[in-house]
């Protein structure tokens, strides 16, 4: 069935210098909670990570943390959540990140943040999989990486037979209904990840 019942969420590990960007991460999560939509995230409990976390749990939602053993301290893995999955590495954080969600939301955050972002979108330039990838652009956080896509683009490093196709809400309310409605739009059998690929991951 084309629902969204999961989804990634990528932010960062701290909560910017913007206020906006923690309140976009509260609202998130009591839509998430309120929309029976299941939280997917890197399972910190501090920062927009935390915020996004602490707010689904707190309007009754469920949240899947998945966190490398190497960061379980570092990030203060949040202990509340329903389900807390540690990996022995990156490489397999992500694998079961992607394997769990039916869609991918970048809030505000760092390098971290867009290495997972781009690795989404890399695979999804490659056929290897469909499922909707959005930008939260909080305060035109991500104009300038829209900005670098369009010169990419204009430079032909990005080709129109292998588009990068992002989504973009500049409002929390508009997040799931563009979602939705993406993940309509596309057969069953683009959603998945090839098993070759998830293996060598």
């Amino acid at each position: 069935m084309n629902q969204i019942k999961t989804v990634c969420v990528y932010c960062g590990s701290g909560p910017g210098n913007n206020p906006r960007f923690v309140e976009a991460a509260v609202a998130l999560g009591k839509t998430f909670a309120e929309n029976n939509v299941r939280l997917v995230y890197g399972g910190g409990s501090i920062g927009l990570m935390g915020a996004v976390a602490k707010s689904t749990l707190q309007h009754g939602g469920s949240v899947t943390g998945i966190i490398p053993e190497f960061l379980r301290a570092r990030e203060n893995a949040l202990t509340s959540v329903q389900e807390m999955i540690v990996t022995p590495d990156m490489h397999e954080r992500k694998r079961l990140m992607f394997e769990r969600s039916d869609a991918f939301v970048a809030l505000p955050g760092g390098v971290g943040t867009l290495e997972e972002l781009v690795e989404q979108l890399t695979w999804q330039q490659l056929g290897r999989h469909s499922k909707p990838v959005l930008l939260a652009n909080i305060d035109n956080f991500w104009v300038p990486l829209l900005s670098l896509l369009n010169h990419m683009r204009s430079t032909d490093f990005i080709r129109s037979t292998l588009d990068v196709n992002v989504l973009m809400a500049d409002r929390v309310e508009d997040i799931l209904p563009r979602l939705r409605t993406a993940l309509a739009r596309t057969p069953e059998s683009a959603k998945e990840l090839a098993p070759d690929v998830a293996r060598r991951l």
